[in-house]
């Protein structure tokens, strides 16, 4: 045994000891942590276009505790057969799997369930187009300093590393910025950014009297009326009061690689069937717990009621939100069985992630069409009781009196603010009085509160673009 071999384990068994981790929970450390990477690392070189190596060091760097296993990793990386393996001392492999159209899927030995790609003919978008081809400058001094602070970077970490800057205001973009490498139509991560796009697809099926919030779930395994599942409603799925004893799915670190979710994530071919397995921690609607089953769950629920298959998830997707909205560089993945992973892996351009926000400032109308049943965006930012986070449903708020909302808006988020949120930097905040959308995409580490920027962004584009400010068209 190496001596740096030896450090490791040391390392690693300390932690593991100091935090209180169980034996059979630490056995899946090396292939979560593994899985995380192999998948990020496919999507973001073969749909992405990111250097690969470049990627690993912003991603890790900025998830606490990650250092204690990441020097001992090996990623592989395939141009020719596009995909990504990823060992760690051989204690865990993972090997992420590239196909057109779907990004990336962690295969775990099985035949990955076939994607037929419905045909490419989209439709005329209903949107007016927010921007031209070309970048577009900032349209104020003003909006030049907020962007020029959004992607400086300290001269000691945590670093920002900001990739993407988009503001629109009236619904046109009036200053985007890129990190090199990165343009307008290049689809990043959104993270769990992704909840917010599962929460409209739901909206549509509710929409079209296929779901109803305050109903249980058609979910197969629960249909028992002895079984306490039984009673789990969309709303509570939504809001993260299901219930479900899968832990949390708050923070991004190597401690969390030994949350019961991340072994649905990254060791499960079949995500959701692991979800649904799972018996309730509290009564539906009791606790406030934030964690990815939830979101998983409802992916089931749209794959069952578009058809059955990925493929039909698509041509949903495409028709009743992607399509009207102009939304054309979103990549969705799915795991080995064919489900949306819906819980974070959904990938647009950072123009796309503000044409979504649009169609929120619009209360859920485009082009004279309703996409969002009526009521539904003041449903979704509308906050959940007990969310210390400031949370809604499958958006995050500031409206209601929590900590986090509190904390934002006295950090100088407007009151009416709610976003999409994705781990590691991702933000599309939405403001209402402003009719003002902000896009921070990035790599940021979650804490402190301002290591990524977006207090003093946020601040500086309201100021710049508030009423009376004086702004140029944007291009």
């Amino acid at each position: 045994m190496t001596r740096r071999k030896l450090i490791f384990i040391l390392a690693a068994t300390t932690a593991l000891g100091a935090l209180g981790w169980s034996a059979a929970r630490a056995r899946d450390v090396p292939k979560v942590a593994t899985g995380f990477v192999a998948n990020i690392i496919c999507s973001e070189t073969f749909v992405s276009g990111l250097d690969p190596k470049r990627n690993f060091t912003e991603t890790t760097d900025a998830m606490p505790g990650t250092g204690l296993i990441t020097w001992a990793m090996d990623t592989e990386v395939d141009l020719d057969r596009r995909d990504v393996t990823v060992t760690l001392f051989g204690l865990g492999r993972s090997h992420a799997v590239y196909r057109e159209g779907v990004g990336c899927t962690l295969e775990h030995g099985e035949t990955l369930a076939d994607i037929a790609l419905p045909p490419a003919r989209p439709q005329a978008a209903l949107l007016p187009e927010i921007a031209g081809p070309a970048v577009v400058a900032p349209q104020s001094p003003q909006l030049a300093a907020a962007l020029d602070r959004a992607f400086a970077e300290p001269a000691e970490p945590p670093f920002r590393r900001t990739r993407a800057v988009v503001v629109m205001k009236d619904g046109r973009i009036v200053a985007e910025r890129y990190a090199d490498g990165i343009g307008t139509d290049t689809p990043l991560l959104g993270f769990s950014a992704t909840k917010s796009v599962i929460s409209a697809l739901i909206g549509v099926l509710v929409r079209d009297g296929k779901l109803a919030i305050g109903k249980p779930v058609p979910i197969a395994a629960w249909q028992d009326p002895k079984d306490p599942r039984h009673a789990i409603t969309v709303d509570q799925l939504l809001r993260h009061t299901a219930g479900l004893a899968l832990g949390s799915s708050l923070q991004a670190s190597l401690a969390s690689a030994l949350e019961p979710v991340n072994r649905m994530k990254y060791m499960e071919s079949d995500m959701a069937a692991y979800a649904e397995s799972i018996p309730l921690e509290t009564a539906p609607g009791q606790a406030w717990n934030y964690h990815d089953g939830n979101f998983i769950i409802l992916s089931h629920l749209i794959r069952d009621a578009a058809g059955g298959r990925a493929a039909d998830v698509l041509r949903f997707a495409r028709a009743e939100l992607f399509d009207p909205l102009g939304m054309r560089n979103v990549v969705m993945q799915f795991d080995a069985v064919g489900t949306p992973e819906g819980s974070g892996a959904m990938m647009a351009s950072a123009r796309d992630w503000a044409r979504f926000s649009q169609l929120y400032l619009d209360d859920g109308v485009v082009g004279g069409r309703r996409i969002l049943p009526a009521g539904w965006v003041k449903y979704s930012a509308s906050p959940t009781p007990n969310a210390w986070v400031g949370i809604g449903a499958g958006f995050w708020t500031n409206l209601g009196d929590s900590f986090g909302a509190k904390y934002r808006v006295e950090h100088g988020w407007p009151r009416d603010a709610f976003f999409a949120k994705g781990t590691i930097g991702q933000y599309v905040i939405i403001v209402p009085s402003q009719r003002l959308v902000i896009v921070r995409l990035g790599r940021s580490p979650n804490a402190p509160p301002k290591a990524d920027g977006v207090f003093d962004l946020v601040s500086d584009v309201v100021a710049a673009t508030a009423t009376g400010a004086r702004l140029a068209g944007g291009n």
